[in-house]
């Protein structure tokens, strides 16, 4: 019994292939690194899964066989800042984005608050190119709008000063540096 319309690829098994993939290539960088640990592991699961629910909620749905009309299409493209974007929209964006902000900095040998903001923006770029592309080619059901860049963007900031905040404490800084991939006994540069 399948509860996709005729045509939609099912999220799930999309999404979990991303999901295993990179967690898999990051054991391997892990591995081949010489700097596997559990914890840094764990830093490589919840990427995973991260980007495995990003792409099943912001790329998904998409359609093989669209439904056909007799209209031009053009994709959805929003690129007028805060035109008819809603607060609730803006502040689910900035809460999607935040555990990236916190995710970014463990990976890095010297994180950076400007280093982590282009990691974010890249990402959020990224995202929305891929529901472009899923318009265009599926029939996706997603509008690529600039409103969702920006607040995905100040999102990962948001992450960022949670995670400086927290690396600033002694007992939460010991903590975090076991999860850390790059050793440093020093807290992540503010500039």
């Amino acid at each position: 019994m399948s509860f996709n319309p005729p045509g939609e690829v099912p999220a799930l098994p999309v999404a979990l292939a991303v999901g295993v993939v990179a967690f898999v290539v990051q054991l391997v960088l892990l591995l081949w690194g010489g700097r596997f640990s559990w914890s840094r592991a764990a830093v490589a699961a919840g990427i995973a899964v991260y980007a495995a629910g990003i792409v099943a909620n912001t790329v998904f749905p998409i359609f093989l066989s669209p439904a056909q009309s007799e209209e031009p299409w053009s994709p959805a493209l929003a690129l007028i800042p805060f035109h008819d974007y809603e607060v609730a929209d803006a502040l689910a964006n900035v809460l999607v984005f935040v555990p990236l902000g916190v995710l970014i900095p463990l990976l890095m040998r010297r994180p950076s608050r400007w280093k982590v903001l282009v990691t974010a923006a890249a990402v959020s770029l990224t995202i929305e190119l891929l529901q472009l592309a899923a318009q265009r080619l599926f029939s996706g059901g997603h509008v690529a709008d600039v409103n969702d860049f920006m607040w995905n963007t100040f999102g990962g900031a948001v992450g960022y000063a949670a995670f400086v905040l927290l690396s600033r404490v002694p007992v939460l800084s010991t903590i975090l540096n076991r999860f850390r991939w790059h050793s440093t006994t020093a807290t992540p540069h503010t500039v």
